[in-house]
């Protein structure tokens, strides 16, 4: 394998988005079946503009239940535990990785709004997409124009890519299988 595309030299390293489509497309695809379940998320650091963004905000992870039942925004409660949160309410054609963004009073507030940004409903599906020659597993917003496509580095961790309509370049993330202890 090309060390370059070697996922112990591309995770929680910065690199291009080049780079970071090149191992993009290095990886296997995924089925649906294979997503399944509480996934823990992180950025990929790229040089994108919300690199670091859903961290700052206590970005927890995905749960994907079943093909028409995904919560895409799973967050930390302040006081433990995860809420799901709707993506209709979040800014992300907007959401910059700008120091207001990082700013205590932005982070406080967020957390004070995180009850009216709940919801139940699932707010996302999965479905079996071509993207970049490959048909994977990805899933699909009900309310905003944006794809998380999905391929497997190994079969407890995926690497995510977000496509925002309009958004100049793709959004990287990881997500790792969560285990109840």
């Amino acid at each position: 394998m090309n060390s370059q595309l070697n996922p112990d030299n591309m995770l929680g390293k910065p690199k291009t988005t080049e780079q970071a489509l090149a191992w993009f497309d290095s990886l296997e695809p995924v089925t649906i079946e294979a997503v399944l379940g509480q996934w823990r998320g992180s950025g990929v650091a790229t040089g994108h503009p919300m690199d670091g963004l859903l961290e700052n905000f206590g970005w927890w992870g995905k749960e994907f239940v079943s093909e028409e039942a995904v919560h895409p925004l799973v967050f930390k409660r302040p006081l433990g535990g995860t809420v799901r949160l709707n993506p209709d309410w979040m800014p992300l054609k907007y959401a910059r990785n700008t120091p207001l963004a990082r700013h205590v009073a932005v982070r406080m507030a967020f957390k004070a709004l995180m009850p009216v940004l709940r919801t139940r409903k699932s707010k996302a599906r999965l479905r079996m997409l071509e993207y970049r020659g490959k048909v994977s597993a990805t899933m699909v917003y009900d309310g905003k124009p944006i794809n998380d496509i999905f391929r497997q580095i190994d079969s407890d961790t995926l690497l995510g890519l977000m496509d925002l309509k309009g958004m100049k370049r793709p959004f990287f993330f990881k997500l790792e299988r969560f285990q109840q202890p």
